[in-house]
């Protein structure tokens, strides 16, 4: 298993993310989200190693989610399958970056704290 970024090369976090990686000498592959989505099954793998809720990960204010209605959605254990659904036939929700590490663990790089965290 080797480092994995989930990005947009379009997005000035992500550039950040994948230049700190660069900086810290942490080899990774890179993974273009939009280009390449990822299946419900890889999300709920991405969604465990960050311990988190695919709510928790949705950028709900891109125009998909208003046209989905997403902010209207219930954020319990019985909902988690519609968001997760909902992500990857709509991988623009994807908050970005994700930042997979070697060993399982995961962070969504978007501050300098992320960031501190990937090594």
């Amino acid at each position: 298993m080797t480092t994995e970024i989930w990005h947009n090369p379009r997005c000035t976090k992500s550039r950040n993310a994948m230049a700190h990686l660069d900086a810290a000498g942490i080899e990774y592959t890179e993974r273009r989200y939009l280009d390449d989505p990822p299946t419900a099954a890889e999300l709920r793998d991405v969604l465990k190693r960050l311990g988190a809720e695919p709510w928790d990960i949705t950028r709900t204010g891109e125009q998909v989610a208003k046209d989905l209605g997403i902010s209207g959605w219930g954020r319990t254990a019985a909902d988690r399958d519609r968001w997760i659904d909902a992500l990857a036939a709509n991988p623009k929700l994807i908050q970005r970056p994700i930042v997979l590490r070697d060993g399982g663990g995961a962070v969504v790089a978007r501050t300098d704290e992320a960031l501190r965290n990937l090594g």
